[in-house]
């Protein structure tokens, strides 16, 4: 039994502009490999309590935390892990299916994604009765996600950011660093 208890209710939910403001996050861990292609890194989904696939944790901003808080909150409650955030991908407008209110009354969200590297996996957390976790390479989570905008925010903010880091590592592991000398002086 987790000692951790994840938050509930709408009391301290944040709105703007008709949308109920969410967080989330795309954890991801490096495998075998040092993060240089995509097969070396692996991404954390977990179930839908609905059952009908799998998702990036993700939940309500509240007023008393920062929104890197509230994305860090959601992936230690909903999929058991600690991390860093290394990168802000951007908001993402969706419609929730099941989430109307007074202040969002058609439903809409704008969710807050990052990336969380991976740094603790517990072993309990608030919503394992509820959640299984899955690691899968980004291929295998594209086929896999349940919903056409956190697709969206893997394949055009995790997949494309994480292509850039590649090609970033890159070219400082094939630079030529030569001791202070001009051209004529070698």
């Amino acid at each position: 039994m987790s000692e951790l208890v994840a938050r509930t209710g709408r009391s301290q939910q944040r709105y703007k502009d008709g949308c109920r403001l969410v967080a989330g996050c795309i954890p991801f861990k490096y495998c075998d490999g040092n993060g240089t292609s995509d097969n070396d890194v692996e991404v954390l989904m977990i179930n839908s309590p609905s059952g009908r696939g799998l998702l990036f944790p993700k939940g309500g901003w509240e007023n008393d935390e920062t929104v890197e808080e509230a994305a860090k909150r959601e992936s230690l409650e909903e999929a058991g892990v600690r991390g860093d955030l290394v990168h802000f991908f951007g908001d993402y407008i969706f419609k929730s299916k099941t989430l109307q209110d007074e202040f969002s009354p058609e439903g809409m969200c704008k969710a807050a994604m990052f990336a969380l590297l991976v740094t603790e996996e517990l072993e309990s957390w608030p919503e394992q009765s509820i959640r299984q976790r899955s690691w899968l390479t980004i291929s295998k989570a594209k086929e896999c996600c349940m919903y056409p905008w956190m697709r969206v925010a893997l394949e055009e903010g995790f997949s494309k950011w994480h292509a850039d880091q590649i090609l970033s590592n890159s070219k400082e592991e094939n630079h030529l660093i030569l001791p202070d000398s001009t051209p004529d002086q070698i």
